[in-house]
């Protein structure tokens, strides 16, 4: 069987996670800090907050940025639905905006979607394809709106001059450590930033919205155990095992994407004459980090022949995504079929293959000739 993704675990990340278990913290310790500080290192930003999972740093993040009752936030359905849920969280309705034929959130269709109630744009670096950041930025700017990527497809990815995690397209990027995407923490998620004030209630917001600070006391401080619980916070900690983990995973991350874009381009060489399939293609001046490889078909009769006969091959696709207003839950809010129709169009058409650090050159062949067999 080759899944569509799987992580790689080597002795250096076991012998890491097992000195971390026998040390003194097991949460709440050092090795969440390093992991922050080195996270920071690697994608160029200011400030690094570690999290439980993805869902929690799009969640932390749009409540940082006040993200509340009655405000709407604007993102793309080609997504995981928890970049839409984050909204419901704090109580804010998502509207979402059409594609561009990679996938992108289509940001030419931006502005006509802001309305006096619009706070936060949060565009998705799909299949870590990075979005054009620098007319999102305008658009954002012009109107005063916060961004926040999602870059949980796109660690290791660039952006024009730019790593994108380094924030400077934006005011927080969030990424995921499941494990099929670039580096694992097992479960976990990070949120960088280059503000200072974003950072610190970051801090807060993620253990409870308790501050053992001196300087911030609202009352009287009581003694050295005092703290006190200044927000409603959440239980959004990440474990020192976890970050053990995600320090040494980190060192490798070059090596990761290296192998990513290899696979990448032996699949675009094996499809380049093919009829019948196309591939998703980098935009100018960005880099493609390439946590999934999309395919796209003729329709979606041939796509569910395909998927099939992969599967009775023994390969393991997916597709990403159904667009997050066609679900049932969103369709009980008012959402409509049809308001997107090139991401449904493009839902129709797609399949995930195989692409991770592990997958051997013998594997790559074998789907490609299991695709050009049956296409």
């Amino acid at each position: 069987m080759i899944p569509y993704g799987k992580q790689y675990i080597d002795e250096d990340d076991i012998k890491e996670v097992v000195k971390t278990l026998k040390s003194d913290f097991l949460t709440t310790g050092p090795k969440v800090a390093e992991f922050e500080k080195e996270f920071s290192m690697k994608v160029g930003s200011k400030y690094s907050v570690a999290v439980s999972n993805g869902t929690a740093a799009l969640h932390l993040a749009c409540l940082v940025a006040g993200l509340g009752k009655g405000d709407e936030m604007i993102t793309t359905p080609m997504t995981f639905a928890a970049s839409a849920n984050c909204a419901l969280y704090c109580g804010a309705r998502p509207v979402f905006v059409d594609i561009k034929e990679n996938g992108l959130i289509d940001e030419d269709l931006i502005e006509r979607s802001i309305t006096k109630n619009t706070k936060i744009i949060i565009p998705v670096h799909y299949s870590g394809f990075p979005c054009n950041m620098e007319n999102i930025k305008k658009i954002a700017d012009k109107h005063r709106l916060t961004i926040i990527e999602d870059a949980c497809h796109a660690l290791g990815a660039t952006y024009k001059d730019s790593k994108i995690g380094d924030c400077k397209y934006s005011d927080m990027a969030v990424f995921s450590f499941h494990p099929v995407k670039h580096i694992t923490t097992g479960e976990g998620g990070m949120i960088t930033t280059n503000s200072k004030e974003l950072y610190e209630k970051l801090l807060v917001l993620r253990h409870h919205g308790i501050t053992k600070d001196v300087n911030k006391m609202q009352n009287k401080n009581e003694g050295p155990w005092y703290y006190e619980m200044q927000e409603l916070g959440y239980n959004l900690r990440i474990t020192d095992f976890q970050c053990a983990l995600g320090v040494s995973q980190l060192k490798k991350l070059d090596s990761f994407v290296k192998i990513r874009r290899e696979i990448a381009k032996k699949y675009d060489e094996g499809f380049s004459t093919l009829k019948g399939i196309r591939y998703l293609n980098e935009e100018k001046d960005s880099k493609c980090s390439y946590h999934l490889y999309v395919i796209k078909v003729k329709d979606k009769k041939k796509r569910l022949e395909l998927f099939n006969k992969l599967k009775e091959n023994g390969v393991t696709c997916q597709v990403h995504y159904i667009p997050v207003y066609l679900h049932p839950y969103y369709q009980r809010l008012g959402y409509k079929k049809g308001s997107c129709p090139k991401s449904e169009e493009f839902y129709e058409k797609i399949i995930s293959i195989p692409i991770y650090y592990s997958l051997s050159d013998s594997e790559v062949n074998t789907v490609i000739k299991i695709i050009k067999d049956n296409i």
